[in-house]
């Protein structure tokens, strides 16, 4: 019994004298990797609409230590026809769950050169992101609230 209190002291003191640094570094070590968007839900003037992002479509993102990158493209289409294709990148910040994208690069150049801020959280495999998407003279202003799940291996 002293053992499993001991143990659960030191446990309650290291997580209390983790730096907040030492937190945003664990959140960074579990955003990077190679993420697909589940589903996103957008609420333009009060009215939601959810996309599955898992039928029709699909669509990664890669985060590293610096960087971001998504690509989407229409599955299930014939050979010989277009596909839908969108893709963009840039740097990203992250200070505590304030997860910061400055979109370097757009497949779309209206939208380059902005900069789109999220709560992030992950649960498990589960990264959701919410956030403002607001794009001057584009019409572009919503909530969007994304779910990616984690590509393993």
């Amino acid at each position: 019994m002293k053992f499993k209190t001991l143990t659960l002291l030191l446990v309650t003191t290291l997580s209390a004298c983790q730096t907040k640094k030492e937190k945003e570094e664990i959140l960074s070590m579990h955003l990077n990797g190679t993420w697909q968007l589940i589903t996103g839900t957008t609420i333009t003037k009060g009215v939601s609409a959810v996309t599955d992002y898992t039928k029709n479509q699909r669509m990664h993102k890669i985060v590293n230590d610096t960087h971001f990158a998504f690509l989407k493209h229409a599955i299930n289409t014939p050979k010989d026809s277009t596909n839908a294709f969108d893709a963009g990148g840039g740097r990203y910040t992250l200070k505590g769950n304030q997860y910061t994208e400055h979109l370097d690069f757009y497949s779309d150049k209206k939208w380059e050169g902005k900069t789109f801020t999220f709560t992030i959280s992950i649960k498990k495999d589960t990264l959701t992101q919410k956030g403002l998407e607001k794009v001057e003279g584009t019409g572009i202003d919503r909530i969007i609230i994304e779910k990616y799940v984690k590509v393993k291996g």
